[in-house]
């Protein structure tokens, strides 16, 4: 069902007053184009509901003027708490959230093994919302929502996890089987369009209409922001950046396909040719933070594997400009994961394998929030999720 002019407002207005509250009613009006009768109207209703609060404005003085005083509106934290969380290979990353976007508590809690069933992980998932919430004096059950990210192909819109690295199980329907175990509504999708989300809303991403996330860790993700939406494809497996075909026939990847772009520059990649190049004498401890080290100090088997994978991350990225002309790309991640995938020799192999036309190039940052960012774009899922619930109720209330 199509939304009416009421919904619409409603919807509007709260997103004006999530934008820039505090604000009061008349410049909501001007900035929505709403008039200012409706805009008292559908801002009772959102204050009787519990979702935003009158506030004294910060620059008010008492004075002798005749009048009602002027009071701003804003969001009102405390009517919903959202948890958010990235899943990876071996932790979970944990915040908690107030529905006007306070972050009241982050943590970090590891997991027993890289790859588990589907029981095993929500079970760790409930352990870890209980041990957060009680952190900050609370209980899960004050947890109005669950954003979870994790790597792998998902479909967002049903909540299947159609692959993951992390699950013992393909199709598997885990945003169901959440919410029936946890007892609150849980939404999954793609890691990597959490930090497009996080980075839309909180972050570099913020007044940019079309810009791309790449994100570099254990596997290659990518979240793209096309026309100011998160583009996810027909059945929610699009932008699947890690998995465009740059060799054929190559390297397995751990999808099970050969010659994907993540074969050549994940991590676990790197650390694979490593050991088949050096063989028996391969340090079965080494790690990417080694390996670069050993690129620095003019191993040439170390400069050969790193070389290689700028060569193959410069020209997927080149494609995406080719494919997408986003304003801005982001390479998001830890820093040292980074280390050899940016910099002036990345900028000219994006360049030269550009298309050639009058325009300028996009700016390509580094931004390593760490945990942070992902759990950030998993908790904002959840906030989408519980105001769409709360408007829903306010149109039935109305009716």
């Amino acid at each position: 069902m199509s939304e009416g002019p009421r919904e619409l407002g409603r919807r509007q207005i709260l997103d004006a007053i999530r934008a820039h509250g505090p604000v009061p009613r008349i410049e909501l009006a001007r900035m929505t184009g709403i008039s200012r009768a409706t805009v008292t109207t559908i801002t009772a209703e959102m204050l009787a509901h519990g979702l935003i609060e009158e506030v004294a404005p910060a620059d008010d003085t008492p004075g002798s003027g005749r009048g009602r005083p002027r009071v701003d509106l804003r969001i009102r934290g405390a009517a919903h708490l959202l948890a958010g969380i990235k899943i990876t290979s071996d932790h979970l990353s944990i915040l908690l959230m107030d529905f006007d976007g306070t972050e009241r508590s982050l943590g970090r809690v590891p997991l027993p093994a890289p790859v588990m069933s589907p029981e095993a992980l929500v079970d760790a998932l409930g352990d870890a919302l209980d041990l957060r919430a009680r952190h900050i004096g609370l209980r899960r059950s004050d947890i109005s929502a669950i954003g979870i990210g994790l790597p792998g192909i998902v479909n967002a819109t049903s909540g299947r996890v159609l692959w993951s690295p992390g699950l013992t199980k393909r199709n598997v329907d885990l945003a169901r089987m959440i919410g029936d175990r946890l007892d609150l509504p849980a939404l999954i999708d793609n890691d990597a369009n959490l930090v497009a989300l996080a980075e839309q809303q909180f972050g570099q991403g913020r007044g940019r209409d079309t810009f791309v996330v790449v994100t570099i860790e254990n596997g290659v993700g990518m979240g793209l922001i096309l026309n100011g939406a998160l583009y996810r494809g027909a059945h929610g497996c699009g932008a699947e950046f890690g998995h465009i075909k740059v060799q054929l026939d190559g390297a397995l990847c751990r999808c099970g396909q050969r010659g994907c772009l993540e074969a050549y520059v994940a991590n676990y990649a790197l650390l694979r040719e490593a050991a088949l190049v050096m063989g028996p004498s391969a340090d079965p401890q080494m790690t990417l933070t080694g390996l670069q080290d050993a690129a620095r100090a003019d191993d040439p088997m170390a400069k050969s594997i790193l070389e290689r994978a700028g060569r193959i991350f410069a020209m997927g990225l080149a494609n995406l400009i080719n494919l997408f002309d986003p304003e801005l790309i982001i390479l998001a991640g830890e820093e040292h994961q980074l280390g050899h995938l940016h910099g002036p020799a990345l900028l000219d192999r994006i360049t030269k394998q550009s298309l050639q036309v009058d325009r300028a190039p996009p700016d390509i940052v580094v931004h390593g929030w760490g945990a942070r960012m992902w759990a950030v774009g998993a908790a904002a899922i959840a906030r989408h999720q519980v105001t769409e619930l709360a408007l829903d109720r306010m149109r039935r209330d109305a009716m």
